[in-house]
């Protein structure tokens, strides 16, 4: 790969640029440091919503976009304003539950409210997959629909996340996507919306294209940004469907992997 090729650098946060405690490695931010200096940009492209990506831009430095809620907004860190944002229709979403519910019994559910101070709702049952993200727990289902969201979450008590995601799309059809982000992280968006949506409306903001992008994933809601930058990197520990259509593997999140290549190509 040309050292000079890519202009943008986009990344997934969990299971990728960051480690298991939710920290960035020196040895990541130096290499971010070697992208700014090249003159390219670094563009996190996170499944977290806005309100719970804040602390950890603040945390990098980044002052520009950043692409949260797989896809379904467009944040700007330094003016502390939506871009672009998108929600998913509170009924179809309801009715994407049911459907699914008829098929495996209950789920547990979670939203995540549109807007820069949107919150994170739970019902009884809900396990956050990352307890240190902060939620706010309601009494009854009905309360998750009190405002427009952008995504749904979703658990089940028996099933896989595999065994879930495929259930869902099987059942859901156009009322909504179905992504899998993560351990524990079965999501409804906006029917149509995938991290690609975001990337390539950052990009065109930032005056970049997409073979000019480099995009670090671990999980399957990743594909859709590998399909389209010029490069797809998984990581070492990425989910089998990833891997599948990478360009490249890297090493695991906890041994630097996005370092690891940043350092090759700049």
């Amino acid at each position: 790969m040309d050292r000079t090729a890519y202009s943008l650098v986009a990344t997934d946060l969990d299971g990728t640029l960051l480690r298991g405690d939710d920290t960035v490695s020196q040895r990541s931010l130096a290499a971010l440091g070697r992208v700014a200096r090249a003159g390219a940009r670094h563009l996190v492209v996170t499944g977290r919503p806005a309100p719970r990506v804040r602390p950890l831009l603040d945390r990098l430095g980044c002052t520009g976009l950043a692409v949260c809620g797989q896809g379904a907004q467009v944040y700007d860190a330094g003016a502390h304003r939506m871009l672009w944002s998108v929600t998913l229709d509170r009924e179809l979403a309801e009715t994407a539950l049911g459907k699914i519910e008829a098929e495996v019994g209950q789920v547990h559910a979670a939203v995540d409210q549109d807007g820069v101070d949107g919150l994170t709702l739970i019902e009884p049952g809900y396990l956050m997959p990352h307890p240190t993200l902060p939620a706010v727990r309601v009494e009854r289902r009905e309360q998750l629909w009190r405002t427009p969201i952008s995504k749904v979450l979703l658990r089940h008590p028996d099933l896989s996340d595999d065994e879930l995601a495929s259930t869902a799309r099987a059942v859901v059809g156009s009322l909504a996507t179905v992504t899998m982000s993560g351990p524990g992280t079965v999501e409804l968006q906006p029917c149509g919306i995938t991290k690609a949506t975001g990337l390539a409306l950052a990009a065109e903001h930032l005056g970049a294209g997409r073979r000019e992008t480099i995009a670090f994933g671990d999980m399957p809601n990743d594909i859709p940004m590998f399909d389209w930058a010029a490069h797809g990197v998984a990581m070492a520990g990425a989910h089998p469907e990833l891997k599948a259509v990478a360009d490249e593997i890297t090493t695991t999140n906890e041994n630097d992997g996005v370092a690891v290549v940043l350092e090759r190509i700049f």
